[in-house]
């Protein structure tokens, strides 16, 4: 028979290489494919391919190259596990997917890569552009206009719109999302012109766009409603915000985005109430109800039991626009007796708000929230903190699952939160930790030997908080020879 065709040689790498350790490290970390025990008693010992993600983004930080002979385990390990493909594919680098061409099981790579594994063009080069639009699969023009819209913004509106009139209505909806990157006022005419689309779909797509930029036409026109259906009564004894929800849906409502239908369980008229003032400006608030801060607008009372109904508009308001001081007026008091703000509804609600609020305060705020109400409905909450989290937010999570030890139950209960600690602790926390190791006196109504599966628990815990150390450690760059005669950075005048 005749010889098979040679693969071509693999694309270089120009990335500089991993220390030596943190190589090493690294195959121990692809070693490990057990991925944990899989619930119940876990022992003490580190899950090492939960410390896979973590050591991913630090090699990214900076800037490693993968070495090839782990390109295969880090592949394999990519292909088990969706939320790892990301960071394992930036890191892997060109010759992951050089390899994933030669190997069905890898093709993954080949999809999750932008236009499918094939470059993109310089985003300068406008020939190459305009002919990828024109001629490209559809993955492939999808990664042109995001990365267009994350460097000229401008650049990839003008692209989308030359062909809009020609686009599948999916196809349209797709794209007209990835507007959401670099999004402004510029963005606006074409915007409006997309309310008219013949998909519902991609209509409400760009009326939720356009309630994003507070300045818009659309959210001027949002306001005029919103404002003709919620006013300040000053009759009664203290102010009161009155509601009279719209009495229709008009053609010019549904135009710009208003969804005519509730669901199944919701009333036409709250439903209708809920949508105006969710995409109306935070801003015109005040001038609406006296002058008032949101936190005072917040605290007045609402007649006629539409409180629940006007907060939640105004908690998805705040998350969508981004405002710092609407969110935390409607988060209110980590440790108010309703564990939660006036307006937050829901656990997952609280932690979009939270999204909006600086990292420290964010953190200040959960650790207040924990000490209060404990961990039990904390775990959605954490999970939008800074890694790694801030002292106060640790020193309230270890001191809550001290609290839970000493009451006797199985550390399984707080199985996730113990997860997220392992992973978002600051290593400096270890050395606090170690006077958790040591079995304590168990309760005469505390689970049997739970006192020692908790031992086991914290002993995992600051075993990986030292390992999560060493890794870092590890990742470091190598310090740069000094000349001969030259003085230390410190010793320096």
């Amino acid at each position: 028979g005749q010889d098979g065709r040679r693969p071509e040689r693999a694309p270089a790498d120009p990335r500089p290489p991993l220390p030596a350790a943190a190589a090493r490290r690294l195959t121990t970390l692809l070693a490990d494919r057990s991925g944990g025990a899989g619930g119940g008693r876990r022992g003490s010992s580190p899950d090492l391919m939960e410390l896979l993600p973590q050591w991913l983004v630090t090699a990214n930080a900076h800037g490693y190259a993968a070495p090839p002979q782990a390109l295969p385990a880090l592949l394999d390990a990519a292909r088990g596990r969706t939320d790892l493909r990301p960071a394992a594919l930036a890191f892997a680098g060109p010759r992951a997917l050089w390899l994933a061409r030669l190997n069905p099981d890898w093709r993954f790579a080949l999809r999750a890569a932008p236009g499918g594994g094939s470059a993109l063009p310089d985003t300068e080069d406008a020939e190459a552009v305009h002919r990828l639009w024109q001629e490209g699969l559809f993955a492939e023009r999808a990664a042109l206009l995001a990365a267009l819209r994350s460097r000229t913004p401008a650049r990839g509106r003008e692209l989308l719109a030359s062909t809009w009139a020609t686009e599948r209505a999916e196809d349209r909806l797709m794209f007209l999302d990835s507007l959401r990157t670099g999004l402004s006022e510029a963005d606006e005419p074409f915007l409006e012109r997309a309310l008219g689309d013949r998909s519902r779909n991609v209509r409400a797509t760009a009326a939720d766009l356009l309630s994003a930029l507070p300045a818009s036409a659309l959210a001027a026109r949002m306001a005029v409603r919103a404002m003709a259906c919620v006013a300040l009564d000053r009759t009664g004894d203290a102010p009161a915000i009155v509601v009279e929800a719209p009495l229709e849906c008009d053609a010019d409502m549904e135009r710009d985005g208003v969804v005519a239908t509730p669901p199944a369980g919701r009333g036409e008229r709250s439903w209708w109430l809920g949508q105006l003032v969710e995409s109306a400006p935070l801003g015109s608030w005040p001038r609406r109800l006296g002058g008032r801060t949101p936190e005072e607008i917040v605290a007045l009372p609402v007649a006629d039991g539409w409180q629940g109904e006007l907060h939640a508009a105004w908690c998805r308001a705040a998350v969508r626009q981004r405002d710092t001081a609407w969110s935390r007026a409607l988060l209110g008091s980590p440790s108010a007796p309703e564990a939660g703000g006036p307006g937050a509804v829901s656990l997952a609600e609280r932690a979009k708000l939270l999204a909006a609020l600086g990292p420290d305060e964010r953190a200040a705020w959960v650790a207040g929230f924990i000490a209060t109400h404990g961990l039990s409905e904390a775990f959605q909450l954490l999970g939008v903190c800074a890694v790694p989290w801030a002292p106060p937010l640790g020193r309230a999570v270890v001191d809550a699952l001290d609290i839970a030890r000493d009451a006797g139950s199985y550390p399984w209960s707080f199985s996730g939160v113990m997860g997220l600690a392992e992973r978002c602790l600051d290593p400096a926390e270890a050395t606090r930790l170690e006077t958790l190791l040591a079995v304590p006196d168990e309760p005469e109504d505390a689970a049997p030997g739970a006192g020692g599966y908790w031992a086991e628990a914290f002993q995992r815990l600051v075993t990986t908080l030292r390992l999560r150390a060493e890794m870092t450690r590890e990742l470091r760059p190598p310090a740069a020879p000094r000349e001969e005669g030259a003085q230390p950075p410190d010793a320096a005048g």
